[in-house]
């Protein structure tokens, strides 16, 4: 088995040096090729190409951002901003991105600046629609972990708000009550009831935290996309984060009996509920405490921190990832665990005595010194390799 190939979605905040957040994907995806709105002007989204290597797929999340900086550069003194939330302020108010689009009319009518968040989506293909179901299946009760590993916005007005990742929290999950899909059938049926049903307007309203994607949902599909991560600047952090996911899903494709269908000994009448369920508390306990938060694992409901399940997952999967070729893409994973996740390391420094304006100017400093790091040290050769 060859690596898979992966790609990202990639949505982030435009601003000021100084944190504040403005507004200008109107004229950045007039000026700039694979850049495209979202309903709020505040942030911006790209997508890269799907890539098999590591480091190839390092210089195509800092191709575009690099582009963007030079650009925001000739529009005024204006930066990418870290976090996943509006960590300084404007929380309460909507700025159209593309006042005459009716969708986004509905998105702004219905959930207001709940949506105006910034986050990674991790695209991995796989063609078997069958085995991307069970893909889904897997990732889907395995979410919170990713979850945990690149929460970002503990800060929203400029106050603490209590969780790690104030945007999944808040975020609607939309419908409310998505399954773990049995089977490709499955996924096309449930997904046609609920577009009869207009709990999803469109094929893409589907916002859980993994979900099956294509060319032609629900029909032609060869991708996992994962969801639910916060916004991760830095992008070795992101990869080792990927490198989990992608040897995780490599370790099921190998053994077909882990999936928690099939493997969870939870004793229920309704198993599927069961575990769906479980996932829902997980996801808003890690949402809470990241990487300490207590869960519930799937596959027989014991007590677990997300830290110690990131770790009894990473040694199930390392030998995966060493002899592909990308162990030490999933080696950053260590000092997350080990130093914490951007939340963590925010309120470390809040706790300490630090604002958050001073924290999210320090941060908007450090990344874009790491990129340009990055980009010196490796994007000369991959993409011409």
């Amino acid at each position: 088995m060859s690596l898979l190939s992966k790609g990202f979605e990639v949505e982030m905040y435009t601003g000021t040096p100084e944190g504040k957040i403005v507004g200008l994907s109107d004229k950045i995806v007039r000026a700039l090729d694979g850049f495209v709105r979202e309903p709020d002007s505040r942030n911006v989204e790209y997508t890269t190409a799907p890539f098999y290597g590591y480091d190839r797929l390092l210089c195509a999340l800092l191709k575009p951002r690099q582009a963007l900086r030079t650009y925001l550069q000739t529009l005024g003194d204006y930066t990418l901003i870290p976090g996943s939330t509006l960590s300084l302020g404007d929380s309460d108010r909507f700025y159209r991105s593309d006042p005459n689009n009716p969708y986004h009319s509905y998105i702004e009518q219905t959930y207001g600046t709940d949506v105006v968040t910034a986050s990674i989506h991790i695209n991995v293909g796989i063609d078997d629609p069958e085995v991307l179901m069970q893909a889904c299946r897997l990732v889907r009760v395995e979410a919170p972990l990713y979850l945990a590993l690149s929460a970002s916005s503990p800060f929203v007005d400029g106050k603490v708000t209590g969780s790690h990742s104030t945007r999944w929290q808040m975020f609607p999950k939309t419908p409310q009550n998505v399954p773990l899909f049995e089977s490709h059938s499955h996924f096309i049926r449930w997904t046609q009831e609920q577009l009869a049903a207009k709990t999803m307007r469109n094929v893409r309203h589907l916002w859980s935290s993994v979900r099956p994607n294509g060319d032609r949902r629900p029909y032609n599909l060869n991708r996992l996309e994962l969801r639910i991560c916060d916004l991760v600047v830095d992008p070795l952090a992101l990869l080792a984060i990927t490198a989990l996911l992608e040897a995780r899903i490599m370790q099921m494709m190998a053994n077909p009996e882990l999936d928690p269908l099939k493997q969870s000994r939870i004793s229920a009448r309704d198993l599927q509920s069961e575990l769906v369920a479980l996932t829902d508390k997980n996801e808003i306990l890690v949402a809470r405490h990241s990487l300490d938060a207590e869960l519930r694992h799937w596959q027989d409901g014991s007590k677990i921190t997300a830290r110690d399940w990131i770790e009894e997952i990473y040694a199930q999967v390392y030998p995966v990832a060493k002899q592909k070729g990308f162990s030490c893409f999933l080696s950053p994973l260590q000092k997350i665990l080990r130093q914490g996740n951007t939340a963590q390391q925010w309120l470390e420094l809040y706790r300490q005595g630090m604002q958050p304006e001073e924290i999210i100017q320090q941060d908007i400093q450090k990344i874009a010194q790491q990129e340009r790091d990055l980009e010196y040290a490796v994007c000369q050769y991959a993409l011409t390799a």
